[in-house]
C-alpha cells in the first residue's frame, strides 16, 4: 500500500484541518488488550483498561484545549460507552442521543483525522514482524469501529474483517478465521457473484483446517451452497476453485481427513450488501449514563 506506516501527526493528534470535537475511538478486547485511535496501549502492571483509556483521551483534550468525545467498544463487558473527557482530566458518560451527530460528514471528518488505511498499514507492519497478537487486536478494533460507524457491509469494514480473518489464520485460530472469512464471502455472494469466488476460496482454506466436526459440518454446508451457486452461474473459472468445491463436497459427504492448505492472502475492500448479522457483530449494550468506571472527577487524571 502507498500510505505511510507511521502516524502523520505527532502524538497521533487530529489533523489540523479536522473539525472540532472529533470523536476518538477506543477498544477493549476480551483479554483486556486496549487500543486508542489505532494504537495498542502498553498496559504495565494491573492498570485497568478504563483508566488507561481516560488518561489517553485526556491528553488529547489538554492538547486541544477543549472537551473531547470518545466512543469505547468494550468487548470484555460487551458494552459501548460514549464519553466526554475534559482538559482537566475529568470525564462523564453520556447517553447515545447526546453523542455527536451521526452522518457521513462527521464520519468523513473523523476518518480524515485518523485515516483507516494508516491503521491497516500499522496492522500489516505488526504482522510482518510476527507480532500477531498486536495485529489481531488492532484489526479487531478497526473492524468493530468501522462496523459501528459504517455498517458491516461497508467496503472499509469488509477490508478490516478480511484482514482480521487473515491474521487469525496466521495465529492458528482457524475457527475465528473461518467465521470472519465466511462473513466476507457471504456479503460478496449477496452483492456481486462475479467477484465472490476468491472470497469463498479464502473461507474454504480456513475451513479445511477445522477439526471440530460440528463446525466442519455447519460451516461446510454453507460453503458448499456458495460453491454450488457459483457453479450454477458459470462463475467457477479457475481449476483451483473447482478443486476446492469438490474438496468441500467430499469432506461433507464422506468425511475427508484434515487437510493442509496455504494461508489465505489479504484481500481488498468489497462492495456493500445487506446480510445477516455475524456472531462477531452481535450488538453491544450501551453503558448506563454516569457509569462509575468511565466517570472521573476533576484532578483524577494520571496523565
Amino acid at each position: 500500500m502507498p500510505h505511510s506506516l507511521t502516524p502523520r501527526d505527532k502524538g497521533n493528534l487530529p489533523a489540523l484541518s479536522a473539525q472540532p470535537l472529533i470523536r476518538l475511538d477506543a477498544y477493549v478486547a476480551e483479554d483486556g488488550s486496549t487500543v486508542v485511535n489505532g494504537h495498542l496501549l502498553a498496559m504495565g502492571g494491573t492498570r485497568p483498561p478504563n483508566e488507561a483509556i481516560l488518561d489517553a483521551v485526556a491528553m488529547f483534550a489538554r492538547a486541544l484545549g477543549t472537551p473531547v468525545a470518545a466512543t469505547v467498544i468494550d468487548r470484555s463487558v460487551r458494552q459501548v460507552a460514549r464519553l466526554r473527557v475534559f482538559p482537566d482530566g475529568s470525564s462523564r458518560t453520556i447517553a447515545e442521543e447526546e453523542d455527536l451527530p451521526p452522518g457521513r460528514e462527521r464520519t468523513t471528518a473523523e476518518e480524515k483525522a485518523f485515516p483507516p488505511l494508516a491503521r491497516v498499514e500499522r496492522i500489516i507492519q505488526h504482522a510482518q514482524r510476527e507480532e500477531l497478537h498486536a495485529a489481531f487486536v488492532l484489526a479487531g478494533a478497526l473492524r468493530e469501529h468501522l462496523t459501528l460507524r459504517r455498517g458491516a457491509e461497508d467496503e472499509l469494514s469488509l477490508e478490516a474483517r478480511a484482514i482480521e480473518a487473515y491474521i487469525a489464520y496466521r495465529r492458528g485460530d482457524y475457527t475465528t478465521s473461518t467465521g470472519l472469512a465466511l462473513t466476507v464471502a457471504r456479503i460478496r455472494c449477496g452483492s456481486d457473484l462475479h467477484r465472490a469466488a476468491p472470497e469463498v476460496a479464502r473461507a474454504t482454506a480456513a475451513w479445511q483446517r477445522l477439526r471440530d466436526e460440528a463446525q466442519v459440518a455447519t460451516r461446510g454446508r454453507e460453503l458448499l451452497h456458495m460453491w454450488e451457486r457459483l457453479s450454477a452461474e458459470g462463475l467457477l473459472r479457475e481449476p483451483s476453485h473447482h478443486a476446492m468445491a469438490q474438496t468441500v463436497r467430499s469432506r461433507i459427504e464422506r468425511g475427508s481427513p484434515y487437510a493442509e492448505t496455504p494461508p489465505p492472502a489479504p484481500v481488498a475492500a468489497l462492495p456493500a450488501a445487506q446480510v445477516q448479522v455475524a456472531p462477531e457483530d452481535t450488538p453491544l449494550a450501551p453503558t448506563r449514563r454516569g457509569i462509575r468506571r468511565f466517570t472521573r472527577l476533576m484532578g483524577r487524571s494520571d496523565g
